[in-house]
């Protein structure tokens, strides 16, 4: 039980950084599976196609970020520090995985998203739906800021979408430019989107 268990999770881990390192078309089920050290017949013992092994990769990932995700957005945490926070991880995570790979490698659900939107449904939807659940975070930081004063009253719905998208085309300008400098300071600007006054953005 335990070999048939590792097999999976090394699947898994290895599909994850093989795509997000390369991408999904460039990476083969005969690649993951040497990688990972396991054979083709294991591999379809667990999943159907490489498309079934990319969703279930990509969950696995989510779950083991949002602990991540769940300190930088701590309730224990002034809402705007959050954010501010939630900035500055997006530049420190992208420059510890261009130090490992060797080059920017960018969101990995917009990444994935974008390259196989018009191609796959399932991993489209599955992109669309962890960046649904990042932008989340987001809102729910806004909204907070929003009750307490520290933000005017407005829609944080839609703030928290401008603000997300604003970092994703960051990361995505980072990633075609191969520099993880253009992510130093994006804190200032999702300030600015959301309405932050300019006192509080120093503080924050």
């Amino acid at each position: 039980m335990g070999r048939t268990s590792d097999a999976k999770e090394k699947l898994l881990e290895v599909a994850f950084h093989l795509i997000w390192d390369s991408s999904y078309g460039g990476v083969s089920v005969d690649q993951i599976c040497e990688r990972a050290g396991v054979n083709k017949g294991s591999f379809y013992y667990y999943f159907g196609s490489k498309a079934d092994l990319a969703v279930a990769a990509y969950d696995e990932h989510w779950k083991q970020r949002q602990p991540e995700l769940d300190r930088l957005f701590s309730a224990q945490i002034p809402p705007l520090e959050r954010l501010t926070r939630w900035c500055e991880s997006a530049y420190e995570r992208q420059k510890e995985k261009a130090n490992k790979f060797g080059h920017v490698c960018g969101c990995p659900y917009a990444s994935i998203g974008v390259e196989v939107a018009t191609q796959d449904d399932k991993i489209r939807a599955k992109a669309e739906e962890l960046i649904a659940r990042g932008t989340k975070y987001v809102e729910t930081a806004i909204a907070e800021a929003q009750r307490e004063g520290s933000l005017p009253a407005g829609d944080a719905k839609q703030m928290a979408q401008q603000a997300y998208s604003f970092v994703l085309g960051a990361l995505l300008r980072a990633k075609i430019q191969n520099d993880v400098e253009v992510l130093r300071d994006l804190a200032p600007t999702v300030m600015a989107i959301i309405g932050a006054k300019s006192e509080t953005r120093v503080a924050a």
